[in-house]
């Protein structure tokens, strides 16, 4: 596997904000969305690490928590990713993957919180979503859309009204950091009566992007 960083810090997205998570960050990526702020795990700019899964496993180990995100990048472009999270679920982990929502998540073992992100205009990148992995979206897993605008917003909102349909109730809009202001969504979630969550990134108001709470 190639590991761009593992390190332990508290999570600042998702319904698990707030609480502790052992990160183990993938190198590479299949996008290139405009407000990325992990870029240097999809280019190459910090040096990887070719891992084996109980590599992994036993660096995971080393660390006093049991929740787990499998992140990136992208990390189902790497097919060990699948292992290595069903691997950690047969230890006791709580397991979470982050995916750009682009790659079938088809084999991911169910028992995995998948956090899947929906891309919205402004990355850049929309449409590459693949509306057959909601076929994969179970109750606990989560949908996260990262809005830059008003135009993102409604994408957003007439994604939910087209595509999910209920699939999960766990949703995220997230405002792109800087560029958003939170304020502007939370007003536009609170008069459309949005049933979705605000989500802020903990871990930015924490540490500065250098460290990224190590």
């Amino acid at each position: 596997m190639e590991i761009s960083e593992i390190f332990l810090s508290i999570q600042g997205e998702s319904s698990y904000a707030g609480k502790p998570c052992i990160f183990v960050r993938l190198a590479g990526c299949n996008l290139d969305c405009g407000w990325c702020d992990t870029r240097y795990a999809n280019t190459g700019e910090e040096a990887t690490r070719k891992l084996t899964v109980e590599d992994v496993v036993a660096t995971v180990k080393g660390y006093k928590c049991n929740t787990v995100e499998i992140t990136g990048g992208e990390p189902l472009l790497q097919a060990d990713s699948v292992k290595l999270a069903t691997r950690l679920l047969e230890l006791g982990y709580t397991v979470m993957l982050e995916t750009n929502g682009s790659v079938s998540l088809e084999g991911v073992d169910p028992r995995v919180i998948k956090v899947v992100d929906v891309k919205c205009p402004s990355s850049g990148q929309a449409g590459s979503f693949l509306v057959e992995n909601l076929e994969q979206v179970n109750p606990d897993d989560e949908l996260k859309f990262v809005i830059g605008g008003r135009g993102d917003y409604d994408f957003a909102k007439n994604f939910l009204v087209e595509f999910v349909k209920g699939a999960t109730k766990n949703i995220l809009f997230a405002p792109v950091k800087p560029g958003m202001d939170p304020k502007d969504l939370a007003e536009w979630i609170l008069e459309d009566s949005l049933d979705v969550r605000l989500q802020l990134q903990i871990h930015s108001y924490i540490w500065n992007e250098e460290t990224r709470g190590r």
